[in-house]
């Protein structure tokens, strides 16, 4: 059982590198749409696809519309959430299947 507790731990930790990298994407997102950069710069279009279809579904929930984007910091939250959650979660779950303490 030592090999699906160490997988869960590899899984984990590969989705929290892979959280860490797209929250950092978000932010750098975020602070390039106050500059208005060109928006045929590959990276722009990178970023921009890579994170609006993330921030619209958050932007259509809004019940309300502020003169200020909150759909980053909302997406950031969540992300902080998953990390504190569910990978704490993960790894906890995968010591206990290799049958050791954390």
């Amino acid at each position: 059982m030592f090999i699906i507790g160490n997988l869960i731990i590899a899984l984990a930790n590969v989705l929290d590198i892979s959280l860490t990298i797209y929250s950092l994407i978000v932010i750098i997102s975020a602070v390039l749409s106050w500059v208005n950069p060109d928006p045929y710069n590959p990276v722009v279009r990178f970023l921009h696809s890579v994170t609006e279809p993330v921030f619209r579904p958050i932007r259509r929930l809004l019940p309300f519309r502020l003169p200020i984007d909150i759909s980053p910091i909302i997406v950031l939250l969540i992300i902080y959430f998953l990390q504190i959650f569910l990978i704490s979660s993960l790894i906890e779950l995968g010591y206990r299947i290799k049958g050791g303490n954390i």
